[in-house]
């Protein structure tokens, strides 16, 4: 029997997440709502790509730190305008050495294929690594020393290609889509948790790179003024029909342009994440999305009727993936600036399983739910602990040591709070707040859900 749609629990849930987020605009700011909005829709968005990868086809993926990355490295890549004087410097070194590590790189696997011999393969492959190390990094170095030499305070990195920062959206998901299909190559024959901690130690490899190689986007030192796809708040409240409009609306031209500006931003990522929403649930009704269902609940029994999983795998990990670094992009994008230095694996992996987890696994309105839920929690959690933590210990001394203690320590209770709703759920509903709906496939997941509730 169906569910109305205006009654049904996914309706429900997403009417309350809606009123929360009225109530914060109405109790706090609308500033601060469509703040938490904007976060909440490019959350919403790494959710739905983890579980592309985890609710399609299981694949245990603890590597959403780097792929959020290289699209906010995709972002400077594409937004940012060229150095004239560092691609001068020492551009045309680090073209030379990139085309001398691909051929090094070609080198070796053709000889890899070509040579018969065991031992002499591999003696010669040694070898062609060796001399092409030694040479790519004979380019490499003075070239990278020249480009970071350039006015360091404000430049030392080559740039981007100046185009509308709206391009690296498409160029973020490419991008951790290409470096996806090489780490999906390499280990995506691995079991579950040895997958996890591979792609966790490759994500933490990949940060370390883009916080130590100035000359790419300046590391440690940021890039700020990333160009915006909406106009400034300064160049709103400075014209004269704005003005006009808040003195009509009864608001403050200043106040007014910040939630112009925080509303254009969440119509964009809304039309994102809708899209991509559509998309993944054409995928995940196609015979492709069936497909990959039933080899997630029962890989032995594909692979006996002759369906290759690693392949499948490694299309459902490029595809999470991809989603990802659009994500990842969106929130430079909305910062305005790319920090190597804020990736940490707390905000962009472990946040990331908890809503797709708290949502629920394998299906795509789980995921967008959880996202919505934890940011919003998250958010509130840093406000309310404080008071929570004044309110229970309003009955000790204000010097009491329990008293400073646990008001020092309120800041982070939020870490405390989104493990305690993660073992809250994983026990009264172990499938999340949305499961995954009942069908033929992924009976084997259903019924062991069914069993530990």
């Amino acid at each position: 029997m169906k569910t109305n749609l205006f009654t049904g629990r996914p309706f429900r849930l997403a009417l309350a997440m809606a009123m929360a987020l009225m109530a914060v605009g109405v109790l706090q700011s609308w500033n601060v709502a469509l703040a938490i909005l904007n976060l909440q829709l490019i959350s919403a968005v790494m959710a739905l790509g983890i579980n592309i990868q985890w609710g399609y086809a299981g694949l245990f993926n603890f590597g959403i730190m780097g792929f959020t990355a290289l699209g906010g490295l995709a972002a400077v890549l594409v937004a940012m305008p060229p150095v004239p004087e560092a691609w001068a410097a020492g551009g045309g070194g680090m073209a030379v050495a990139a085309v001398t590590m691909a051929g090094t790189a070609a080198a070796v696997w053709a000889l890899h294929r070509v040579v018969k011999v065991k031992a002499l393969r591999w003696s010669a492959v040694a070898l062609v690594f060796v001399v092409g190390l030694a040479l790519t990094r004979s380019l490499y170095g003075p070239s990278v020393a020249a480009i970071e030499a350039v006015d360091p305070s404000v430049t030392g990195f080559l740039g981007g290609l100046g185009l509308p920062i709206m391009v690296s959206w498409l160029a973020g998901g490419t991008l951790a889509a290409a470096v996806a299909w090489v780490i999906g190559r390499i280990t995506l024959g691995l079991q579950s948790d040895y997958l996890a901690i591979a792609t966790l130690g490759i994500s933490a490899v990949l940060v370390a790179v883009l916080r130590n190689e100035d000359w790419l986007a300046r590391g440690v030192k940021n890039v700020t003024t990333l160009p915006r796809p909406v106009p400034y708040e300064q160049d709103l409240h400075g014209q004269d029909w704005f003005v006009d409009l808040g003195a009509r609306v009864g608001m403050d031209p200043s106040l007014l342009s910040g939630i112009v500006v925080k509303a254009l931003y969440a119509l964009l990522f809304g039309i994102v994440l809708l899209a991509l929403f559509w998309l993944s649930r054409r995928a995940l009704h196609s015979p492709w999305g069936r497909m990959m269902r039933a080899i997630r609940d029962n890989r032995d029994a594909a692979e006996a009727m002759g369906k290759d999983v690693i392949r499948r795998h490694l299309q459902v990990f490029v595809l999470g993936s991809a989603v990802v670094g659009i994500a990842g992009a969106m929130l430079v994008t909305l910062n305005g600036q790319f920090t190597p230095a804020s990736y940490a694996p707390f905000r962009y992996t472990f946040l990331i399983w908890v809503m797709v987890i708290v949502g629920g696994s394998g299906n795509n309105g789980g995921a967008v739910l959880g996202g919505f839920l934890i940011w919003f929690l998250w958010v509130q959690a840093e406000a309310g602990a404080p008071w929570l933590m004044a309110m229970l210990t309003s009955g000790l001394q204000d010097d009491s040591p329990l008293r400073q203690h646990l008001l020092n320590v309120a800041p982070h209770m939020r870490q405390l709070m989104m493990g305690f709703i993660l073992l809250l759920v994983l026990r009264l509903n172990p499938r999340g707040l949305l499961p995954e709906p009942r069908g033929r496939h992924g009976l084997a997941r259903q019924r062991i859900g069914s069993e530990r509730s």
